[in-house]
């Protein structure tokens, strides 16, 4: 999955905490609201030079927030994890190390739980 495909993927199922995410939808999730941030924040310095806050950066958060949590929950999915797991992000540091190692581990080749395994470029799609 391309940097676009993933984006139009994660924005496509908005809410959609169902189904299973492949790492490259998550990271290059992660890479768009990362430069994204970056982006706004430049804007708001450029607009608003003499205040301490940042509406439009703010705002993108608030509007990337649901389907950053539904693209995390799904890429948990992938490794067999509930999306509850989620919560270890409450514990300082352990809890991050935790998540991250779990989002760049290798999802499940056969079905789990949460259903399919997502096709991936090199593979067939499942039928």
């Amino acid at each position: 999955m391309n940097f676009f495909d993933a984006v139009r993927s994660v924005l496509s199922q908005y809410v959609g905490f169902s189904g299973r995410a492949l790492r490259s939808e998550y990271w290059y999730w992660i890479l768009f609201t990362v430069l994204l941030s970056i982006v706004t924040s430049i804007i708001d310095v450029a607009l608003f030079p003499f205040e301490d806050s940042s509406p439009l950066s703010s705002i993108t958060n608030l509007a990337l927030l649901l389907p950053g949590l539904a693209v995390s929950v799904r890429r948990l999915h992938d490794v067999g994890r509930s999306g509850w797991w989620l919560l270890l992000a409450l514990v300082p540091l352990i809890g991050w190390i935790v998540l991250v190692i779990w989002a760049a581990t290798k999802g499940d080749a056969a079905a789990n739980r949460f259903g399919p395994p997502q096709p991936t470029a090199g593979s067939p799609a499942v039928a």
